[in-house]
């Protein structure tokens, strides 16, 4: 519905959209870690792994099947567009709207040629891979990092279009 209201608001000229699939991988069974980092789960009481001879088996590794869904195609899309524009020079200036480390190659070399806005719309630190100084290539480039008070002061108006804001919201 928010996607509808943006282009029935006139706020937007293109939404490009990916797609999910849906697989099932399997892993070796972790829990977190110190920082959030995987920690391997390695047989402990009250589950313990024996041989065939009813020998411990310390250093066995559990592994797990488990549904994955992925969203595939956006930072592609986002990418192909982000370089398009730049390389047709049909832009003078790009803002991306991502924290996702796959768009570092063609956030670089926009960078070469335009300025570039980084904005963070997650509550993570900016992915190391799209950090450089402000100064490189055509210069200008700034970052931000979005907040709760930053989605709640700069919601679309209401309605949006033939689209109304759910009450209380």
């Amino acid at each position: 519905m928010y996607l509808k209201a943006l282009r029935d608001s006139g706020s937007v000229d293109h939404i490009e959209y990916g797609y999910y699939v849906a697989r099932v991988k399997s892993a070796p069974l972790a829990t977190k870690g110190p920082r959030g980092r995987p920690q391997l789960v390695s047989p402990q009481w009250p589950v313990m792994i024996q041989d065939g001879n009813s020998a411990q088996i310390s250093n066995a590794s559990f592994m797990v099947s488990y549904a994955n869904r992925e969203e595939k195609g956006s930072d592609v899309n986002v990418a192909s567009h982000l370089l398009l524009d730049v390389l047709a020079g049909a832009i003078d200036g790009a803002l991306v709207i991502s924290n996702d480390s796959d768009l570092r190659f063609p956030i670089q070399e926009a960078r070469k040629r335009v300025p570039v806005g980084l904005i963070n719309p997650s509550r993570n630190q900016l992915a190391g891979a799209l950090r450089a100084e402000s100064t490189v290539g055509a210069g200008n480039h700034w970052w931000r990092q979005l907040t709760a008070t930053d989605f709640k002061d700069h919601q679309l108006p209401d309605p949006a279009g033939k689209y109304s804001r759910p009450v209380g919201w």
